[in-house]
């Protein structure tokens, strides 16, 4: 990951990458389930301790005792090779986490991480979301969602030298910015003279240390499994984020490679994947008190961020972006109301924006109930009185809190400009029309010369993200989503505004006159059809200039100011990857005096976190009497069952289910997943793992690495885990017990189950 993409994911990742990402969520509501609490799994509960930290496995070792003390039984010191059990077994989609459970490449992953290609494989004739999908063959299984891949991480070397013998203390910010790209360039393209590999340099520590992550790129992806919507998002944008929940997010894909096992686009003489390592299924879930831990991708946490950060953060940006995600996705609901098709299409991104709007609502409480920025500030003090009592120190740090926020300050000065700038671009015609113009312009140059996301390397995943508009796009809604947001940047003051801009749209952004502009555009483009988007790939810049498509003159025309902007955020992005570095170097060396070990901020890579099942009182007055996963006096208990599902339901979405899963229940067909002390079947359990965003769809496992269910939210008390991990921060898992229970009894997914290696016994019934 480039200084650059490090950069902008900080400061605009949620807002401009929200397309990508995809989840459930909406505003909170009661508490619909009113059923009979369910009775703790009996086993005693440790005592407290704190589980915080997304460790890389390269540290495992350094937390090796503690692991063990809860309950690990593997070696620390072999989970640290990542071509060895289990770590060997844990992938990347891109964005959520998964794990391979067979040797066939089967992949088990969240539902919502598998949305896009569920929505994507899904027609008004055959809603696959509404009615889930069983590939019974491998030849009934379904390629995913164009751009889908499945990373295998195979290498990760500390470069960090190699990077700073690039630098000097004389650069400015945009030296440094492309002395750090350059050589992150060089180590990359290095590394993928391996084919089939994608490797991408990782900062780590605030850009404190540097690694080399090489992945192996698994691009013939297919839907193998997923069940029904009323099952796979039970509870929906209301129970999004909550607790007690009762949904099976889970789905399965899986892994293709050519017949000589290297990658390969998708082909029909393409083979399964058989990989190095899988996970054990078990058959049987966790109880309360014992240790889980998980393994994944997470995307972001900022825990080492300084007060001024975190006070803007909270007072600004989170306000200003749940206004506008929440606005975002009605200005989509309204659009697409009567147009199945198109709602079909948006689905995944409504699903983004709704989760990442009532994200932001839950940050924000969180905050208020909190001290996090008094503790901030107090760490600062006691930092700066460090400094000041050690010589060595003083002449090493003297200065580095106070430089860090004068050059946080000059940020903050233009934020909010580049943030409604932003906006400008929300219509998938203009991005395809600015990439594609840029495309064509980083062409004339060399490979290595490139900016990234244009290199030979990009080409494959460039294209595909062309070919994805095709099942993401409907011209009207387009329209009006980039109504709503030429609107915002309408009203910003107009020494913030793009002159290019406005001077395109005669200075008309608003009322009739702008929609007859953008009816007009939305007409004459081209650029609505995939192969006339994938042919300007090939075209050069003296075509694009004399081009009369209106998006892609609106491109040309605004490409000199845009790159201005760029090119700020750079030179930026290049001071604060002076500064940030020497903060953290500050912070450990502080921490490390005192034996704390010190994990870093996500960003990504591969890390490893652990923890307890355990229940947890949430604040006064939030608990609504007894119910399942809800004892109603104490708190929150860590298991929901089945009751909770009948409870809830109401027969209209989001709290429907298939009538098989409503009668197996009232008729307590529970079979070998019976849960004695529950008198059910589990379906989700709390637990204390440390987790954010990324790490959607990652294995959970116990001590001896066996897998028993997966990660895939927060409770809404955990929400400020991605800036401050405390004692009632929660993680949401989903028991194996329940995704077996669901594909034995519901979808009779017999095929995996004996694949998984779980196929109920020969001539034993599953009832």
């Amino acid at each position: 990951m480039t200084v650059n993409n490090i950069k902008l994911t900080q400061k605009f990742g949620l807002a401009l990458s929200i397309a990508l990402l995809t989840a459930c969520g909406k505003p909170a509501q009661e508490d619909a389930s009113s059923a009979e609490a369910s009775t703790e799994k009996s086993a005693p509960v440790a005592e407290t301790v704190s589980t915080e930290g997304m460790w890389m496995p390269r540290q495992l070792p350094e937390i090796g005792d503690k692991l063990k003390d809860l309950g690990l039984e593997l070696d620390p010191k072999t989970m640290t090779d990542l071509t060895k059990f289990p770590m060997n077994a844990v992938v990347s989609l891109g964005g959520c986490s998964a794990s391979f459970v067979s040797p066939q490449g089967l992949v088990a992953t969240n539902h919502h991480c598998a949305y896009g290609s569920i929505s994507y494989n899904s027609t008004e004739d055959n809603d696959l979301l509404a009615n889930g999908f069983l590939a019974k063959t491998l030849e009934e299984e379904v390629p995913a969602a164009p751009g889908s891949r499945i990373y295998v991480t195979v290498d990760m070397n500390e470069v960090t030298d190699k990077i700073n013998s690039k630098l000097s203390d004389d650069m400015d910010g945009a030296t440094r910015f492309k002395a750090i790209e350059d050589a992150e360039k060089a180590l990359v393209a290095e590394c993928e003279s391996d084919p089939g590999h994608r490797c991408e340099v990782y900062s780590y520590y605030g850009g404190a240390s540097y690694y080399l992550i090489k992945q192996l790129a698994i691009r013939d992806v297919r839907l193998v499994h997923a069940p029904a919507a009323s099952i796979g998002k039970f509870g929906g944008d209301i129970d999004n984020w909550m607790w007690p929940r009762h949904t099976g997010d889970y789905s399965f894909l899986r892994a293709y490679v050519g017949p000589d096992g290297k990658p390969a686009d998708f082909s029909k003489d393409n083979v399964p994947y058989k990989p190095k390592h899988h996970l054990t299924v078990a058959t049987e879930g966790p109880k309360e008190g014992d240790f889980v831990m998980v393994a994944g991708y997470p995307g972001r946490t900022n825990r080492y961020r300084t007060a001024e950060e975190v006070s803007n953060n909270f007072s600004w940006y989170y306000p200003t972006m749940q206004k506008v995600l929440a606005e975002w996705s009605e200005v989509i609901g309204s659009a697409t109301e009567d147009n199945k098709d198109a709602a079909l299409k948006y689905a995944s991104l409504v699903a983004g924006l709704n989760n990442y709007a009532k994200n932001f609502t839950g940050m924000m409480e969180g905050y208020e109930r909190s001290d996090l920025l008094q503790r901030k500030q107090q760490l600062e003090k006691d930092l700066q009185a460090w400094i000041e009592a050690n010589p060595e120190s003083k002449k090493k740090y003297a200065s580095v809190i106070a430089d860090l926020k004068q050059l946080i300050a000059e940020e903050q000065s233009t934020q909010e400009r580049d943030l409604l700038l932003g906006y400008m671009n929300r219509s998938a015609m203009l991005s395809s029309a600015q990439r594609l113009y840029r495309l064509s312009l980083e062409k004339q140059k060399p490979n290595m010369e490139r900016e990234p996301g244009y290199q030979e390397r990009d080409m494959t995943r460039f294209s595909e993200s062309m070919k994805r508009i095709e099942r993401s796009f409907e011209p009207s809604v387009d329209q009006a989503i980039w109504t709503y947001f030429l609107e915002r940047y309408n009203a910003l003051p107009q020494d913030q505004h793009l002159e290019s801009f406005d001077n395109f749209f005669d200075g008309e952004l608003s009322g009739e006159a702008l929609q007859k502009k953008l009816s007009a555009m939305y007409e004459k483009t081209g650029l609505t059809d995939t192969e006339t988007r994938l042919a300007w790939m090939e075209k050069s810049p003296e075509e694009f200039r004399n081009s009369d498509d209106p998006f892609i003159h609106l491109a040309v025309a605004t490409y000199d100011d845009r790159l201005a902007i760029e090119q700020h955020e750079k030179a930026m992005a290049g001071r604060f990857a002076e500064l940030r570095p020497q903060y953290m170097d500050l912070l450990i060396a502080y921490y490390n005096e005192q034996g704390k070990p010190v994990y870093p901020d996500a960003n990504s890579s591969l890390r490893l976190t652990y923890g307890l099942v355990k229940g947890y009182t949430p604040p006064a007055g939030t608990i609504k009497g007894p119910a399942d996963g809800n004892d109603g006096k104490d708190g929150f208990v860590p298991f929901t069952t089945l009751r909770g599902i009948e409870a809830k339901y109401t027969g209209e979405a989001p709290f429907d289910a298939p009538q098989t899963q409503l009668d197996a229940i009232k008729n307590k067909e529970y079979g070998r997943f019976y849960d004695e002390d529950l008198d059910s079947v589990p379906v989700n359990f709390l637990s204390t793992v440390d987790i954010t965003g990324g790490n959607s769809g990652s294995a959970t496992m116990n001590g001896k690495g066996e897998f028993i269910g997966l990660v895939f939210d927060g409770t809404y008390d955990s929400i400020n885990a991605d800036w401050d991990f405390n004692d009632n921060t929660r993680a949401i898992h989903v028991d194996v017990e329940y995704m077996l229970w669901v594909m034995e009894n519901v979808d009779h997914a017999d095929n995996l189950l004996e694949e998984m290696g779980v196929a109920a016994p020969e001539g034993e019934s599953p009832q």
